[in-house]
Parts: structure tokens; C-alpha cells; sequence
């Protein structure tokens, strides 16, 4: 059989089952039927790329020193997150709410236009940046190792599903996605639930309870962690089948975007995690 035959046969196999894959930027890669012999991806491009959105990111962690004097405006507000207590300046509360609409913004048209991606890529992950930064200089001003605990965790996850992916001790098959799929749907699901009854003054009470039950509130942040590590599975095989498939190298670019999408939002959670639990040591 021709590789051409093989490659067709592939991509009538992964069309039929992309609906299951991860995020909406792998599952656009798995739908794709362009084909380059000559100027196909590669794994040292698309590793290179995700190295690049994360030095993105980084930036955005510095943003915050760079323009934190000129947000020092306004009214000085105090609150607690997770039972630390936060002083910030009108200024800086409008620069965290605009970095958040931002993300979602700039997030959605790397998701969805993927010809932009190597620029709104860039820029959801200095909006990422910035939120990650406003977390550990901010929230956790005086625990600010906490922050470098958070990566070595996140480091160490992706390490160990990197090594469960190549080994074959998880492979990725229909019934896999299946499961992820279920339990992203189910994530989102709750998450709008508890959102919605938060302003529902008949559940305000519930949910209340359910987010100051400490045991509940850090099992399921294990739980979105678990789901978040093996979402890294899931881009792993979609990268695999964007080098071995011979996609062209203009896919790198959103196979990159994926991972290092994946590996932000697990940080996040691992942070958030590491927050609650530091938190409730306070008292």
C-alpha cells in the first residue's frame, strides 16, 4: 500500500473519533487531511514552539513588576483568597480583571483561528502570565516558594505521564477518550453548577458549604489535577499522529499551543490546590 493510501486510511480512522480528542486545538489536528513530504512537522519544531509560548508566559509573570507602580491608582481594596489576606489598588484589580477577559478572548481565537495562532497563542500565555503572577506575588506574598513547589509538582507530573505515555503503560484508545471526555464534560458541568447556585440565594448556603468543606474542596482539586495530567496523554498521541501523519509544519504551531496549554492550566490547578491546602495551615 502507497504512503499516500496508509496516510488517507489514517485520516478517515481519526475523523471519525476526533470529536474525542482533548482540547478544540487537538481536536482540530486530528480532523486535518494535508499531507507534506518535503516540509512535514516535526517533534524538535513542535517542542521548540511549545518552548516558545511558555517563555510567553513567563514574560507575563514579569509583566506584573513592570507596570505594577503605574496600576497603584484608586481606592485600596482588602479581601482574602483561600484565607490569605490581598491589598490591591483599584488599578491593579482592573488590569487582573482585564488580563482574565483577555485570556478567554485571545484563548478562543488561537483555539478557532488557527492561522493566528502563533501570535494570540503568545498573548493568551502572557495574559496566563500575569494571572499566575498576581497568585504567587500577591496572594502568596511571604509564601512565594509555594509558587516554585507548584512547578516542581507540575514538572514532575508531566515527566511521569510523559514516561507512562512512552512506555505504553497508557495508551491512548477510543475508550480512553471516551473517559476524558466524560469527565471534562462533567468538570465543566459542576463548575457552572456551583457557579450558578452561587448567585441563587436559595443554594448561596450550599455552595457556601461545599466550598469551605476543606476535605471535599482539595479531593476535587486532586481530581482536576488527575484529569488535567492525563489530558497531557491525550496531546501526546495527537502529536504523535502530527509528526507520524506527516502533517505540514504550519501545524506545529497548534500542536505546540495545545501542550503548553495543557501544562499552564495543570500548573494552575497544582497552585490552587497548594493554595487551599497552605491556606487552611494558617489557622
Amino acid at each position: 500500500m502507497s504512503s499516500l493510501s496508509q496516510n488517507q486510511n489514517k485520516t478517515q480512522k481519526k475523523k471519525k473519533n476526533s470529536f474525542l480528542a482533548s482540547n478544540p486545538v487537538m481536536r482540530r489536528l486530528d480532523s486535518v487531511d494535508e499531507f507534506s513530504e518535503s516540509n512535514a512537522a516535526s517533534y524538535g519544531g513542535i517542542a521548540a514552539k511549545t518552548a516558545f509560548f511558555l517563555l510567553f508566559c513567563v514574560a507575563g509573570i514579569l509583566l506584573l513588576f513592570v507596570i505594577e507602580k503605574p496600576l497603584m491608582f484608586g481606592d485600596i481594596v482588602n479581601f482574602n483568597v483561600y484565607k490569605f489576606p490581598v491589598t490591591l489598588y483599584t488599578g491593579e484589580i482592573i488590569a487582573l480583571i482585564a488580563s482574565v477577559i483577555l485570556g478567554i478572548v485571545f484563548q478562543l481565537l488561537a483555539f478557532f483561528a488557527k492561522a493566528t495562532t502563533p501570535v494570540t497563542g503568545a498573548l493568551y500565555c502572557v495574559t496566563q502570565g500575569y494571572f499566575i503572577s498576581f497568585l504567587v506575588f500577591k496572594v502568596l506574598k511571604g509564601y512565594e516558594y509555594l509558587g516554585a513547589l507548584a512547578l516542581a509538582i507540575t514538572m514532575v507530573i508531566i515527566l511521569v505521564m510523559a514516561i507512562l505515555y512512552s512506555t505504553g503503560v497508557i495508551r491512548v484508545t477510543k475508550k480512553f477518550k471516551m473517559v476524558m471526555l466524560t469527565l471534562f464534560v462533567t468538570m465543566i458541568g459542576s463548575s457552572l453548577l456551583v457557579l450558578v447556585g452561587s448567585f441563587i440565594p436559595a443554594t448561596q448556603g450550599l455552595v457556601a458549604q461545599i466550598r469551605n468543606n476543606l476535605a471535599l474542596s482539595i479531593g476535587v482539586g486532586v481530581i482536576f489535577i488527575i484529569i488535567a495530567a492525563l489530558f497531557l496523554i491525550c496531546d501526546f498521541d495527537t502529536i504523535d499522529h502530527v509528526v507520524n501523519d506527516k502533517l505540514p509544519k504550519k501545524y506545529e504551531w497548534a500542536a505546540a499551543f495545545g501542550l503548553a496549554f495543557t501544562v499552564i492550566w495543570l500548573y494552575l490547578k497544582v497552585l490552587d490546590l497548594i493554595l487551599k491546602i497552605a491556606g487552611n495551615s494558617k489557622d
